[in-house]
């Protein structure tokens, strides 16, 4: 798996996958549009975590 990408290239309306807390094991990704970046430093090894316009939150894996 790679690096996740850090805050500094996540912005708020992009589109990005996700992991959330319950899919981490499976790693499930969810698909949506950044609403708020809720990680404050630039990197997280886990990816940074950020609320979805759907209101789920994750770690973002990918940027789409």
């Amino acid at each position: 798996m790679s690096a996740a990408p850090s805050r500094n290239k996540i912005k708020i309306g992009i589109k990005v996958q996700i992991v959330q807390k319950q899919d981490q094991r499976s790693g499930n990704l969810t698909e949506g549009i950044v609403k708020r970046i809720l990680t404050s430093s630039n990197f997280h090894p886990h990816g940074i975590k950020v609320e979805l316009n759907s209101g789920k939150i994750g770690r973002v894996q990918n940027i789409i």
